[in-house]
């Protein structure tokens, strides 16, 4: 019986059990995240929502590897990334190809063209200009920027910068894409624009992402949720609103 439809161990995506983060020691140990359980299946968007100073923003750094955790386990696909100690060598690696991020702020580059924006990740991972650049206008024409592929940035509108972006998260086949407030500066139909090209590019290039939002206009388009409450997670069935 499983009805919040959590996935199995074996789906890839990402999984951590038990994730605790303890910031200081002694009389100053201030503890972040107490006991995190979370599981998100390729193909798959899920909301991460919780008050500010639940623990969001560190259980957010941990899953992108930029800070240690204290104890518990991360697996990230197939392979344990953390367990009690990190179980990778390069973590600068491991977020350059394996974990894709959107941020609020599209935060492109402004001497580089939109398809050079796309394409500098897949090259710093070692990819030929030509492949990369074929990546990104894949990825370009998945979202219907490809005719501004070679505009610059400041040439674009706020919707086109923010699919661009996304592009970006996607150019090194990431299995997990960790997205902070997409949609905070958006209206309501703009956000919900991009929730739906979150979910079709999920399904379509099967990564798991997580959507960390304060935005009650996106809250009903989740299938699932979990809220982060004194450093505990809480999962729930959300609405799965049509797109």
């Amino acid at each position: 019986m499983n009805p919040m439809n959590t996935p199995p161990m074996d789906t890839g995506g990402i999984r951590i059990e038990g994730l605790r983060k303890v910031y200081g020691k002694g009389d100053n140990a201030v503890v972040a995240l107490k006991n995190v359980n979370l599981a998100v299946a390729p193909g798959e968007v899920v909301g991460l929502v919780g008050p500010s100073g639940s623990g969001k923003s560190t259980l957010l750094k941990c899953l992108g590897a930029i800070i240690e955790p204290t104890s518990g386990r991360m697996t990230l696909g197939n392979d344990v990334i953390y367990d009690n100690a990190w179980q990778v060598a390069d973590l600068r690696a491991l977020r350059r190809d394996r974990i894709g991020f959107i941020f609020q702020a599209p935060y492109l580059i402004p001497f580089l063209d939109v398809t050079d924006n796309v394409a500098l990740l897949p090259m710093l991972a070692g990819q030929t200009n030509a492949l990369a650049r074929a990546r990104a206008l894949e990825l370009l024409t998945a979202l219907d920027v490809q005719h501004r592929a070679k505009a610059a940035v400041s040439q674009l509108s706020g919707g086109e910068q923010q699919r661009v972006s996304i592009a970006r998260a996607l150019a090194n086949h990431p299995p997990v894409i960790l997205a902070d407030e997409p949609t905070a500066p958006l209206d309501s139909e703009r956000a919900l624009g991009v929730m739906r090209i979150l979910n079709q590019m999920a399904r379509q290039f099967q990564a798991a992402i997580i959507v960390v939002t304060h935005d009650e206009k996106i809250i009903p388009t989740f299938k699932r949720i979990y809220h982060i409450r004194d450093g505990q997670t809480v999962e729930e069935a959300g609405q799965a609103r049509a797109l």
